[in-house]
């Protein structure tokens, strides 16, 4: 989430009186997020998150990300859903921009994931999975294999801004997760960007999952490496192996691992912490002026990559 596109009150309030959900009370733009625009909406009756979808998001998939929202609750995962106007429409235009009224999750993400943490998201992502699994639309991995070759060309000669001899890592990397990339593993839609930020927690119970724009399908267990990158790290940068294990064992409560998963656990990881490395560079490389959003630095996948590129077995993750 963030904020590019400014939208005064005039402009919400016409944009709600499509609605029936009362009168605008208050709104506020949220910083958090790289992709779109976001402002949490506050009307006479209920809260909402009102959402513009900017220039890097494909229009052609925004039925994808809200039929997928609105398929997984009907299938009982907590999940906020896209909210009908008054005509039966999801999808309406604000400031020039692809616009949806999405219902507010109660809940508060969590800065330092515990253990326990850790295994209720790992079941979460199974159920999230196990619920997906009969949704009829599909979307292509713009951000697989192919997406980074695409991102590594555009960052390349300036990488090195970022930390010296990037430009040498990344296309090293680039050209060995080319060579070794898993196929013939279990696929269907994954999240694909299940940071911290993007989990919600109530009393200690987790109470829901935001943000699907970036599912897609793909390999299952890839979801896993980019949750074990983004939840199983320290402050100090060190893997904790009891997350990393928490986190699986999560998983396979709901859905157990198969041998060929697990094998391919530390490529997929290393794809995961590059293609975040990547995304991050680019956004580090090109921020945008007067963006409302909270630009995250490269650097601590950089070392997270180093670390699965020394990886080598799947115990190592906390899988034995």
């Amino acid at each position: 989430m963030a904020v590019y596109t400014p939208v005064n009150a005039e402009e919400i309030a016409a944009f709600i009186a499509g609605y029936d959900v009362g009168a605008v009370v208050s709104f506020k733009g949220i910083a958090e997020g790289v992709e779109n625009t976001n402002y949490i909406l506050q009307t006479s009756m209920n809260s909402y998150i009102l959402t513009l979808y900017e220039k890097r998001v494909n229009p052609n998939d925004l039925p994808f990300f809200l039929g997928l929202m609105d398929h997984l609750v009907h299938k009982g995962v907590n999940c906020a859903a896209p909210v009908q106007d008054k005509s039966g429409n999801i999808l309406q235009n604000l400031c020039g921009r692809p616009a949806a009224l999405i219902s507010f999750l109660p809940g508060l993400s969590i800065n330092r994931p515990k253990n326990i943490h850790c295994h209720q998201l790992g079941r979460a992502l199974a159920e999230m999975h196990e619920a997906a699994a009969d949704f009829d639309l599909t979307r292509k991995n713009a951000l697989s294999v192919n997406g980074w070759q695409e991102l590594v060309t555009q960052c390349g000669d300036r990488a090195d801004e970022a930390m010296e001899g990037l430009k040498d890592l990344l296309l090293e990397e680039m050209a060995y997760l080319k060579a070794h990339w898993p196929t013939g593993l279990p696929e269907g839609i994954i999240h694909a960007d299940l940071f911290p930020d993007n989990v919600f927690f109530m009393g200690g119970e987790l109470s829901g999952l935001i943000d699907y724009y970036f599912a897609c399908n793909d390999i299952l267990v890839y979801d896993l490496a980019i949750c074990m990158n983004a939840w199983c790290f320290e402050g100090d940068g060190a893997f904790n192996v009891t997350k990393g294990n928490r986190l699986l064992r999560g998983y396979e409560t709901v859905r157990p691992l198969s041998a060929q998963e697990k094998d391919a656990l530390s490529i997929l990881c290393r794809g995961a912490a590059f293609r975040f490395l990547l995304s991050r560079l680019y956004d580090w490389l090109n921020q945008v002026p007067g963006a409302l959003v909270q630009v995250k630095e490269p650097a601590e996948y950089i070392a997270k990559l180093k670390f699965h590129q020394a990886v080598e077995n799947p115990s190592e993750y906390g899988l034995i």
